[in-house]
C-alpha cells in the first residue's frame, strides 16, 4: 500500500536526568522502550536528539556565582567593568549578572535599544518614531530614558529588566549607571574595561572594541571556559548558552558533546542494525511574531551531531513544478512527472528556479527547531526528540 504520511516526529519521555547518569545509555533504552510501547520500527536515516540540558545535567556542568565572580575579578581586576549588550532574561543572564558584579567596583550596564539581541523589546520602536530618537546615533542615560519612554514591562514576563538588572547589581552594594546606545564604542567613554554580553555579534564588538581603545577586553564566551575551583566550564562557550539553575547558579552549555552523539549512534547500530542520526540540540532558531523575539540564545543551535546531519536540503518546490514544468497534466500523470523531476534533480539546485522558495538552512538549524519545538521548555517531560521520514521526499 502507499504510504500516505511523510515525517513523523515523536517526543519521548526518560527518566529525570542526575549527574553522573549516563546518558547514552539512558537515551537508547528510552527509544528501544518507545518503540517497543508505541509499536514503530527504527530505520535507517532516523534521527535522535537529545536536549543540551540534559546533556549537561548528566555531566554536572554547573558553576555558582562565585565561581563567575573569581574568574570576572581574575580578568578585570577590582575596577570599573562596562557590561554591554546582554540580552534580557532572568533564565539566561539575570544570575550571570549576580556573578559579574559580586566583586566589581562599579559596572556601566550599557543596553541596546530599543531591543535587545534576540528581540526583547525595552520600547517600542514606534515610540521612538514619535519622541524623534534614533537608536543608531542617540546614546541616552537612564534619566533621558525614562523621561523619553516612563517605564515599560516586558511582553511576556511582565518585568521591568531595567530596574531590574539594576537591582542585582546593587544588592551587593556595587554601584550601577545605566546607558543605552547601540555602538559598542560609547561604553570606551566611561570605561576600557568591557565584558561584551552579546550572543552572535560577539566577534564584531569586540574587534571595534579593541581598534577604538579597548584595554580588557573579554566577551561571555571566554568566562568559565576552563575550570575555577571545580566549576563547571565550557571550552568554546563559556557562558554562553548557560540557564538559571537555582538563584545561585547556571547550568552551562554541555561541553565534549561529540564523543556522546557518536556513542548514542553506535549503541543504536549495536542494537538495531541501523545507522540512526544523532543530534543535541539547544534553542530553535525561529522568531516569535508577537513578542518579536528570535529564540535562539544559545550561540548554536546544536553543539554535535553525526556526519549525515552535515549539510543543507536540496530540495525543489512542489507547487513549481506542478504549476510551471508540468502545468498541462493532472492525475497520474502528473504525479509520474514529479516523481520522475525529484529522482533525476541535480545534486546542487541552488540558484534553480524549481528550488526558489525552498531556503536551505542547515539541516541541524532545521531538525533543531523542530526538536525544540516538540520538547518545548516547559513540563512536557520529553527531552528525546525522534523522527522518522525526515530525508524522505515525494517519491518514497
Amino acid at each position: 500500500m502507499e504510504r500516505v504520511v511523510g515525517t513523523v516526529v515523536r517526543g519521548l519521555r526518560c527518566p529525570i536526568i542526575n549527574k553522573g547518569d549516563c546518558i547514552e545509555e539512558i537515551v537508547v533504552d528510552s527509544v528501544l522502550k518507545a518503540a517497543e510501547v508505541e509499536g514503530f520500527t527504527i530505520q535507517d536515516k532516523d534521527i535522535v536528539t537529545v536536549t543540551e540540558s540534559v546533556v549537561a545535567r548528566a555531566q554536572g556542568n554547573y558553576a555558582t556565582i562565585d565561581h563567575i565572580a573569581e574568574d570576572i575579578h581574575n580578568k578585570f581586576g577590582d575596577g570599573t567593568i562596562g557590561v554591554i549588550f546582554p540580552i534580557l532574561s532572568r533564565n539566561r543572564f539575570a544570575i550571570c549578572l549576580r556573578g559579574i558584579a559580586k566583586r566589581a567596583k562599579k559596572i556601566i550596564l550599557m543596553l541596546s535599544y530599543p531591543s535587545d539581541e534576540v528581540g526583547n523589546q525595552l520600547v517600542d520602536i514606534d515610540i521612538l518614531d514619535e519622541k524623534g530618537i534614533n537608536p543608531w546615533t542617540d546614546v541616552l542615560t537612564e534619566e533621558q530614558f525614562r523621561n523619553a519612554f516612563g517605564y515599560n514591562k516586558h511582553t511576556f514576563t511582565g518585568v521591568d529588566y531595567i530596574t531590574y538588572y539594576k537591582s542585582l547589581v546593587e544588592e551587593y552594594g556595587v554601584e550601577c549607571e545605566v546607558i543605552f546606545s547601540n555602538h559598542p564604542k560609547t561604553i570606551l567613554d566611561y570605561t576600557k574595561n568591557v565584558l561584551t554580553c552579546d550572543v552572535h555579534t560577539r566577534f564584531r564588538t569586540k574587534r571595534i572594541l579593541k581598534a577604538h581603545g579597548g584595554e580588557k577586553v573579554y566577551s561571555l564566551d571566554e568566562v568559565l571556559s576552563s575550570q575555577v575551583n571545580g566549576s563547571g566550564y565550557n571550552e568554546a562557550y563559556g557562558l554562553l548558552g548557560s540557564n538559571k539553575s537555582t538563584e545561585e547558579s547556571v547550568k552551562l552549555f554541555p561541553r565534549n558533546c561529540q564523543p556522546v552523539v557518536d556513542k548514542i549512534q553506535s549503541l543504536l547500530q549495536e542494537k538495531t542494525g541501523k545507522q540512526v542520526e544523532v543530534m543535541i540540540y539547544g534553542d530553535g532558531a525561529f522568531k516569535d511574531p508577537v513578542g518579536k523575539i528570535w529564540e535562539l540564545a544559545d550561540p548554536v543551535v546544536s553543539p554535535a551531531y553525526t556526519s549525515g546531519l552535515d549539510g543543507t536540503p536540496n530540495e525543489v518546490k512542489l507547487k513549481y513544478l506542478a504549476d510551471n514544468n508540468f502545468s498541462n497534466l493532472r492525475g497520474e500523470e502528473l504525479k509520474q512527472a514529479i516523481s520522475n523531476y525529484i529522482n533525476n534533480k541535480e545534486a546542487d539546485l541552488v540558484g534553480a528556479m524549481e528550488a526558489q522558495g525552498t531556503t536551505p538552512r542547515q539541516l541541524t538549524d532545521l531538525i533543531g527547531s523542530l526538536s525544540d519545538l516538540t520538547s518545548g521548555s516547559g513540563d512536557k517531560g520529553t527531552p528525546i526528540v525522534f523522527i522518522q521520514g525526515y530525508f524522505d521526499n515525494y517519491t518514497k
